[in-house]
């Protein structure tokens, strides 16, 4: 797709074009059509842009709806985040590091892929030496097959047929799994996961590197995308719902549809489908400015909270720790109050002197991403509706629901209308 963000020349499509929805999906369309000369115009729910990664203010606070982390292999995010003008010092880069409170640690090493990994492997911390040799014979395994099975499975299978579902399992391959995909390891596809794999662990060099964001979801790509939208002459409508497909359609030559596939039946029901969901739950416990931890995040094991990061070193919010909780599970029967408390004590746990928390806020993403799973329906690109076509991290045919995933479905709704408007043509 390195070709597709580069037609600034190219000849505009034959009317405007509109774009439902301000997610990353949806702005990553709305960019590349842009760029290309199309007219676009973006139309918004909510009062900012993002979806479901954006800047939210509860009690006027203001806070991520999620804590979201990002890694060297999402190439079309950066670079349309460059694109658009976003600073290097957006992103906090640090190679791939998993700690775990209980002692487990991998620190891949500065060193050409796969290298890196590999040493990382056989240095970690808190598995046995045949765990740690037990996860070089699986990367290679993965390696000559292509990370890909004919036949896919659960993430669980796949482990246990490869005997990784002991302590490099519970430390390394489950946590990662539940990180990217935000499915149970039981439930979750073997291949949307060994997707993942090939691309940052086996991808080039900083390609597993970590990316923790330094500035609010939406300032992270959506608004700097809006502004490059509108500079090119395209217009941004927030607070802006659309529940007319048919006039919208009657007003532009296309429509991309970026909304998440749960909003196909009211908008579009030709195109929606049956689909379930999996929650996220971010939980924000502001301490004394004074608390920090020892590294930007650190992974916890056998309880509800997956991941914590200290949003201090990472975005100047002294104090407050972000509990990540990912997938559907217990935490989802307690009430907010009942389950920040429940995370504070997961915390004091392991973090030894914390002072009582100040405040605290929960932020649940009920519909966070559709459940990856064996046989998950991914619909195509250019929808049975003429004109239309679908955008959304849902659409794509191996990633799982990631930003990257939501950028990538993006270009390609982009590409397939500029294609069918302008047939393709390029020219001044």
């Amino acid at each position: 797709m390195a070709g597709d963000l580069t037609g600034e020349g190219r000849r505009a499509a034959h009317g405007p074009v509109a774009v439902v929805g301000a997610g990353y999906a949806g702005m990553a369309a709305a960019v590349a059509l842009a760029a290309r000369g199309a007219a676009v115009s973006v139309f918004e729910a909510g009062p900012v842009p993002g979806g479901r990664a954006r800047r939210v203010t509860p009690r006027g606070r203001a806070l991520d709806n999620g804590q979201h982390l990002l890694v060297g292999a999402y190439r079309e995010l950066l670079r349309l985040m460059a694109l658009v003008g976003v600073p290097p010092s957006a992103l906090l880069r640090m190679p791939l590091e998993i700690r775990m409170a209980r002692g487990f640690a991998l620190r891949a090493l500065p060193l050409p892929a796969p290298l890196g990994l590999l040493g990382g492997l056989l240095l970690a911390r808190g598995v046995s030496f045949a765990d740690r040799i037990g996860a070089l014979r699986f990367m290679r395994a993965l390696r000559a097959q292509g990370f890909r099975l004919a036949a896919d499975c659960s993430v669980s299978a796949l482990l246990a047929l490869h005997r990784q579902d002991g302590g490099i399992g519970r430390h390394l391959w489950i946590p990662l799994c539940i990180a990217a995909l935000n499915v149970a390891p039981a439930r979750a596809s073997a291949n949307a996961f060994l997707a993942v794999l090939r691309d940052t662990l086996d991808g080039p060099r900083g390609a597993s590197d970590l990316l923790l964001p330094r500035v609010d979801l939406s300032r992270l790509f959506p608004e700097p995308a809006a502004a490059y939208v509108r500079a090119r002459g395209g217009n941004i409508h927030l607070r802006t719902p659309v529940r007319d497909l048919a006039a919208l359609r009657a007003q532009f030559a296309g429509v991309v549809l970026a909304v998440g596939a749960h909003q196909l039946k009211a908008l579009a029901p030709e195109l929606a489908f049956e689909t379930t969901y999996e929650p996220i739950v971010t939980v924000y416990l502001q301490y004394p400015a004074a608390v920090r931890l020892a590294r930007p995040m650190l992974g916890l094991e056998g309880g509800h909270v997956h991941w914590v990061f200290d949003r201090g070193r990472l975005a100047g919010e002294h104090g407050r720790l972000a509990c990540v909780i990912s997938a559907r599970g217990a935490h989802q029967q307690l009430g907010h109050d009942a389950l920040a408390a429940h995370c504070a004590r997961e915390l004091a746990d392991v973090i030894p002197g914390l002072p009582p928390v100040v405040w605290s806020q929960v932020i649940a993403e009920k519909r966070a991403t559709v459940a990856c799973t064996p046989g998950a329906r991914r619909p195509a690109t250019r929808s049975a509706l003429p004109g239309v076509y679908l955008a959304g991290d849902y659409t794509d045919p191996e990633y799982p629901p990631t930003l990257e995933a939501a950028v990538r479905s993006g270009l390609r709704a982009a590409a397939a209308a500029h294609e069918d408007l302008c047939g393709g043509r390029t020219g001044a």
